[in-house]
């Protein structure tokens, strides 16, 4: 199974607000346990992983915070959290 279809079965994306695509400019946080010291995931791959999940395209995201959060051999995972970004007042 490639890495696309495996992260939409297992990932549950906490959005700020509802849980329609959004079409805003928005900003993620995503946090990273690797199953190694040698992690093949990059979190780009996880940025187009979220395109019609969370965004209608990677293109949105305007911000990023990205966190390597160790090692976990037994529960490598992802926690991501996407949020609109408010236009100025």
């Amino acid at each position: 199974m490639n890495y696309a279809k495996s992260f939409q079965k297992q990932t549950q994306v906490q959005l700020a607000g509802n849980r329609e695509v959004w079409t805003e400019d928005v900003k993620v946080t995503i946090t990273i346990w690797y199953a190694s010291r040698r992690p093949d995931l990059d979190e780009s791959v996880i940025l187009d992983c979220l395109q019609g999940v969370a965004y209608e395209n990677d293109r949105q995201v305007k911000e990023k915070h990205i966190y390597w959060a160790g090692v976990d051999r037994d529960n490598p995972r992802s926690e991501i959290t996407v949020e609109k970004i408010m236009p100025p007042a």
